[in-house]
């Protein structure tokens, strides 16, 4: 079983990219051959600045290993660093229908929102039909809103399969599920593009600042409050055991307590989970040349599947003889 993902690099990973995907394409790398890329070429449709681009891959690298993604366990690699899937997008533009990429949900919203409308915008399920065909691809982790473009994949893969015969393995989906909703500091969920976030490897004490300025209600603090709805408590559930979470959820029920008490309860809980992460991003970042070795390394593996594919893929519609 083969699963691949790819995270872009459009800034830094906050709690919501820990919580709702990162932790478990980790846990997936124990069970499965795992090939995880970051998705410059995807990145390129809003990020215009190459030092900034350049930067957020490396760091996204850097994050990743930190997190505990293991490269004797996955592939790790950039995605331009397999010019293979370009080609094989080709291959797939020419037979991807029109009507499919403006029923993209994704497109739909952002020309919705103002967002330019360029081609790369346009086709960018193609090339994340291609990412995933690339490799041979049995399961794609992804959250809700990305499950439309795993079936573009699979729509692209059947359709050229029916044309010039069986090419492509059929990826699946399987959609990530978090124990809690991952709030941001206003309570809505937290994202880069609500500007709500909270980076994971910021400084402790950056961090605790962040937290003390999330938005809480303006209940008394005498009156009892139901943990499970407040959006402090459900991001203190993510870090805290369960004989923390139930005093915690006591204390809501009780009343008689400040918001001030959870927000440090919070801030503590938080720092002691990432420690070990920010020491093990340390490390990494005063050696940057053995990330890039590894992305070498990974980008490598990912060259000869995707390439073996390619190969199979242009052999079937002509473009290059059999062998």
């Amino acid at each position: 079983m083969r699963v691949l993902s790819g995270i872009q690099p459009t800034g830094r990973f906050h709690w919501g990219n820990y919580f709702g995907a990162i932790r478990q394409y980790i846990d997936l790398q124990c069970e499965d051959e795992a090939y995880y890329f970051i998705a410059n070429l995807h990145a390129l449709t809003t990020v215009r600045d190459r030092d900034v681009l350049w930067q957020n891959t490396l760091d996204a690298a850097m994050d990743l290993l930190a997190l505990g993604l293991d490269p004797d366990r996955a592939t790790l690699f950039v995605q331009s660093d397999v010019p293979e899937v370009s080609e094989l997008c080709w291959l797939l533009m020419t037979g991807t229908p029109m009507g499919l990429l403006e029923r993209c949900h994704a497109f739909k919203e952002k020309k919705a929102k103002g967002v330019t409308a360029d081609a790369g915008l346009f086709t960018y399920p193609v090339l994340m039909a291609a990412d995933i065909l690339a490799y041979d691809s049995n399961v794609v982790p992804v959250g809700e809103d990305q499950v439309q473009h795993i079936e573009v994949a699979r729509d692209l893969a059947r359709s050229f399969n029916h044309q010039f015969g069986e090419t492509f393995v059929m990826p699946r989906a399987k959609v990530l599920e978090t124990s809690a909703k991952v709030p941001g500091t206003d309570g809505e969920k937290m994202s880069k593009s609500y500007e709500n976030t909270i980076e994971i490897f910021e400084t402790p004490k950056a961090m605790r600042k962040q937290i003390m300025r999330i938005v809480t209600d303006s209940r008394p603090m005498e009156d009892p409050k139901e943990p499970e709805t407040d959006h402090l408590y459900q991001l203190y559930w993510l870090f805290a055991d369960d004989a923390d979470r139930e005093t915690m959820a006591a204390k809501y029920r009780a009343g008689g307590f400040g918001y001030g008490e959870v927000k440090k309860a919070l801030a503590d809980a938080a720092d002691g989970f990432f420690a070990e992460f920010r020491e093990r991003r340390e490390q990494l970042a005063a050696h940057p040349e053995k990330v890039r070795d590894i992305l070498g390394d990974g980008a490598q593996r990912a060259r000869a599947k995707a390439g073996e594919v390619l190969r199979r893929a242009q052999e079937a519609c002509g473009v290059k003889a059999r062998s």
